[in-house]
């Protein structure tokens, strides 16, 4: 497949428009009732229409918008809060939830974990480990299942894979990819992901060593605006082309960069961030949430979605060019 920079930007996004993550148009807007046909799950508490996309060979289809496990689902003590946001986002017909070990020292796993009881076959879920090794891996996986409470994941991620060193690291004798193979193998979870904000060419070399089943990576409109030197290259030029190739479940996160992307002048609503990176050929994106005014927003947005045209996608980059830096901060965030 030729990578994005050797097409013309009208090509790419004709094509995207056309047929997003190799979806039609018919398919992407499906609506949810298909994937209550597809997994078993009931329809009760899925009333609305949100367009879906396949989650690459998955086999599940999930909607265009899905709930992460920031915001405030990662600050300790908001238990009713947090699991009225979740609870809200399964009604409204969200099926992919997104959390990490890492997240709130564990607070995010344990709401999602609350909020599940009896909604557990509702959703697609996924959680993280960021220990490169196999025991640190297995001991995570197993406080994330007893937080989580459940004895399965869909996915289980390898998180935020940032340094050569890291690489190394997992596939390593004694690397966390065996222990990810193991969870797959004993079944604990369906399939392994990786995910990753910092350097797109870490992230291209961990799945072409090794098939990944989805990625996790940061998209958005100022991107594009990064300088062409060290690892500050975009994703979307660098690995989205390859995942996109390999039919991985492609996860955009970092789409309104903790709310840097909305600046005066520049990109100002939601509608607009989030149509820039569901026109590129993702399978859904995860944005963390605070409250569920916000929370509705966003579904609003997703299930009011159009491909944007190639003028569209260059307008709203050019408006974020005097202040990307700031909304592309996740290239230069240490740690996790």
């Amino acid at each position: 497949m030729k990578t994005i920079r050797n097409i013309t930007r009208r090509k790419f996004i004709h094509k995207v428009a056309v047929g997003a993550a190799g979806i039609s148009v018919t398919t992407l807007l499906e609506p949810v009732k298909a994937l209550a046909k597809a997994t078993g799950a009931g329809t009760a508490s899925r009333p609305n229409y949100m367009p879906m996309r396949a989650l690459g060979q998955t086999g599940r289809k999930v909607c265009l918008f899905s709930l992460g496990g920031q915001g405030l689902l990662e600050i300790p003590g908001h238990t009713d809060e947090a699991v009225a946001i979740i609870n809200r986002a399964i009604d409204l017909g969200v099926n992919y939830c997104d959390t990490a070990h890492y997240y709130g020292h564990g607070c995010s796993e344990q709401y999602y974990g609350e909020a599940l009881q009896g909604r557990r076959k509702d959703v697609y879920l996924a959680t993280k480990s960021g220990d490169r090794t196999y025991d640190g891996a297995m001991r995570e996986l197993d406080e994330s299942l007893k937080r989580l409470k459940t004895d399965h994941l869909d996915c289980w991620q390898m998180h935020n894979v940032r340094t050569q060193q890291d690489v190394d690291k997992i596939f390593a004798d004694n690397g966390a990819l065996k222990a990810f193979q193991k969870a797959r193998d004993e079944k604990i979870t369906r399939f392994i992901g990786i995910t990753g904000h910092r350097d797109p060419f870490i992230l291209k070399q961990a799945i072409e060593k090794f098939p990944f089943d989805t990625i996790l990576m940061a998209l958005n409109a100022a991107e594009k605006n990064l300088p062409r030197v060290a690892h500050e290259f975009p994703f979307s030029e660098n690995l989205l082309p390859t995942a996109v190739e390999k039919k991985m479940g492609i996860i955009a996160m970092k789409v309104p960069a903790l709310g840097k992307i909305f600046q005066p002048g520049g990109i100002t609503t939601m509608d607009q961030a989030m149509g820039y990176v569901l026109t590129l050929p993702v399978s859904t994106l995860i944005i963390g949430i605070k409250t569920i005014p916000e929370l509705e927003e966003n579904i609003r947005v997703a299930k009011n979605f159009k491909p944007l045209p190639p003028e569209e996608m260059a307008r709203l980059e050019a408006l974020t060019r005097p202040y990307y830096a700031d909304a592309t901060f996740f290239k230069r965030q240490k740690g996790y």
